[in-house]
């Protein structure tokens, strides 16, 4: 039997901010918020950064990796559609990311804000189809742990 070349596999993450679910949903639907926390990164440059927040609406985030990096010039882009936006409770969208010229995995991704106090827990979840070479689930659960990361900065200023 053929070595299976996609891995499909679910994670969650749970995070609490000392925010209200309006302004962690607010970092989600303002642009200029999002690309803070979501985009700019020193080891990559954003090429492209556009943001279409509502249902069916669709988002695209062209990166290249910079000199220094693992991979200097490659590019990294994430194509994303909304499936659902339930103001300050929940987001859910599909997206595709590509390395290079190769889509490395598909996935739905699911944001929930539930109101804890003055705070808010955020549970997130991806379940995705993950090509050989893209470093699995693994890497991507590094890389949104990473991201949850720079939101709690952003909420903190």
């Amino acid at each position: 039997m053929q070595e299976q070349s996609i891995t499909h596999a679910t994670f969650a993450i749970e995070r609490r901010y000392p925010a209200t679910p309006e302004r962690v949903f607010a970092a989600f639907a303002d642009k200029s918020v999002k690309r803070r926390w979501y985009a700019d990164a020193k080891q990559m440059a954003v090429e492209e950064f556009e943001m279409d927040f509502r249902v069916g609406g669709r988002d695209i985030a062209r990166f290249r990796f910079g000199e220094g990096s693992p991979f200097p010039g490659t590019a990294l882009v994430y194509h994303m559609t909304y499936q659902e936006i339930v103001p300050n409770r929940r987001v859910i969208y599909a997206y595709t990311l590509t390395f290079g010229d190769k889509i490395v995995s598909a996935s739905l991704v699911t944001f929930e804000f539930l109101p804890a106090g003055e705070e808010t827990d955020v549970l997130f979840t991806e379940q995705g189809a993950y090509s050989e070479g893209s470093g699995g689930p693994q890497m991507r659960e590094q890389g949104w742990r990473t991201l949850l990361e720079k939101l709690a900065g952003e909420l903190a200023e």
